[in-house]
């Protein structure tokens, strides 16, 4: 009997499942990992908007710092406001049981986030926040319903409405601004983007590093290859 009814779930509930892992249309967004002023812009919406509630404990400030080009001293006053050191780690003063009482659920790290969700998921995600009075925190996501996130960047975006989920002209969900933020659309998205790219840096400081070792590495291995046919004549030279 409770093998049938655990069947009946699962069959009811496969609908909703397919539902929800729907993919819906992302808007893409450039990445440029030597846009230095990009990934330092980034790094302070991080540190001022996330930070506060997610962690990136798996970075430390001293390494931002060294990989962008910033100063210690302008390290400890844009980036650092909780009395950490350059060598500590990326944590949040969030206490783990506040932050499930409030929100419901603790709030994920964020270190790899890019590598989880993507970037274009990311960027479509930030700019997809809207009011909704039935949701707990007043605010919902299109992309991602029922998040327990707040929008903590309304400042900067301002308030919009969903005035549709889907565009007849290319799937996406439709937006009207109520009051405006303190920037416009076009500084807000250019401002995602760059808190975007500074999130595929987090997951990834050394990708750039990364690529120039595989050039590196392809530039040997056809070396070799030429080397390694001059040899094979030269050996079956003898044989012939």
């Amino acid at each position: 009997m409770k093998r049938v009814i655990a069947f009946l779930l699962l069959v009811t509930s496969a609908p909703w499942s397919m539902a929800a892992s729907e993919k819906l249309p992302l808007d893409s967004v450039y990445i440029n990992l030597s846009d230095t002023a990009s990934l330092q812009r980034g790094a302070r919406l991080f540190v001022n908007y996330c930070l506060s509630c997610h962690s990136a404990a798996y970075m430390r400030y001293r390494r931002i710092g060294e990989d962008l080009g910033i100063s210690e001293d302008l390290l400890k006053e844009n980036l650092m406001f909780a009395g950490d050191k350059p060598g500590d780690l990326m944590k949040t003063t969030m206490p783990a049981d506040y932050a499930k009482s409030w929100f419901g659920v603790v709030p994920p790290d964020l270190t790899l986030a890019a590598r989880v969700r993507k970037p274009d998921w990311i960027y479509t995600y930030l700019r997809s926040f809207y009011l909704d009075e039935k949701s707990p925190s007043g605010w919902n996501n299109s992309l991602f319903q029922n998040v327990a996130m707040p929008h903590v960047l309304y400042g900067l975006q301002g308030n919009q409405r969903l005035v549709s989920k889907s565009s007849e002209e290319d799937g996406k969900p439709v937006f009207m601004l109520e009051q405006p933020g303190s920037m416009t659309p076009e500084e807000y998205d250019e401002a995602m983007r760059d808190l975007t790219n500074f999130l595929v840096y987090l997951g990834e400081p050394v990708k750039l590093d990364r690529y120039l070792i595989g050039v590196f590495v392809i530039l040997f291995l056809a070396v070799l290859l030429v080397l390694s046919y001059l040899l094979k004549k030269e050996y079956w030279k003898e044989l012939h």
